[in-house]
């Protein structure tokens, strides 16, 4: 479902990745893109604890069947999907982004042997960050600006957040809390069901026979929270398909997921 790393080996969303100089960039500026065209084909987006309450308002926190299990918000139940941006990259109504998607196209990279040394990059293929960007200059006489400086703490904070998703997601897999998603629905007037595999969710009766110290310290340390926001939202996940079917994106019954 929502699990396939890219091929280029970057992370999702991002095609390149060029370190932001002030020599290299000194004009250069940021563009606005008049949507969120790169989210038009992009079902999955990862996403950080310190967000989880907000996602699951709107959609549904799965985990990547993977070795590390990232968490992501699901736009859409298959590849290519996204039932929330139109044709013109446009959310279809008002939604929380996650943070991941704020953050395009910069991000913090390691590009020396020192993984503490972190370098804010780009994606110079995105279109928002050129020669002749006019919303905000990133330098000025050779030091960047106040908007390349919040660039650089937002993305900071996004690290931050991303080191405690990490050790949240370690502590679900120390706990053998994870197990292998599936999720059937029911076409109306089909005789099978859609089946969703290919993704990590909470075992509930796993959780359930937590001991109660283990469910205080959860409750102590705000994991318990972040467990239930992810629960709560895999309600959602009908909500979402129902979304597909009204835009004629679902696959023929019987095609795997």
């Amino acid at each position: 479902m929502a699990s396939a790393p890219q091929q280029t080996g970057l992370p999702i969303l991002y095609n390149d990745l060029v370190p932001l100089s002030s020599e290299q960039h000194a004009g250069w500026g940021t563009k606005s893109l008049g949507g969120a065209h790169f989210l038009k084909n992009q079902h999955a987006i990862p996403v950080i604890v310190d967000e989880f309450v907000q996602v699951q308002r709107h959609f549904p926190i799965i985990f990547a069947d993977a070795d590390n299990p990232v968490p992501l918000a699901l736009m859409g139940l298959n590849e290519g999907v996204n039932v929330f941006v139109d044709d013109e990259g446009q959310f279809v109504q008002q939604l929380y982004v996650p943070a991941y998607v704020r953050r395009y196209p910069f991000m913090l990279a390691q590009l020396g042997p020192n993984p503490q040394e972190l370098s804010l990059c780009f994606d110079p293929t995105s279109g928002a960050v050129t020669p002749d960007g006019d919303v905000a200059k990133l330098f000025d006489n050779g030091q960047p600006t106040q908007g390349t400086r919040d660039i650089l703490s937002f993305c900071e904070s996004f690290e931050q957040g991303a080191q405690r998703t990490g050790a949240f997601v370690k502590e679900l897999q120390d706990l053998d809390l994870l197990m292998d998603g599936e999720v059937s629905i029911q076409p109306e007037g089909n005789f099978q069901p859609h089946i969703y595999r290919g993704f990590k969710m909470v075992n509930e009766e796993k959780f359930r026979e937590l001991r109660g110290d283990q469910l205080r310290k959860m409750m102590q340390s705000g994991m318990l929270t972040l467990i239930l926001a992810h629960l709560f939202s895999l309600d959602l996940m009908r909500e979402v398909y129902g979304r597909q079917a009204a835009q004629n994106k679902l696959p023929p019954v019987g095609v795997p997921a």
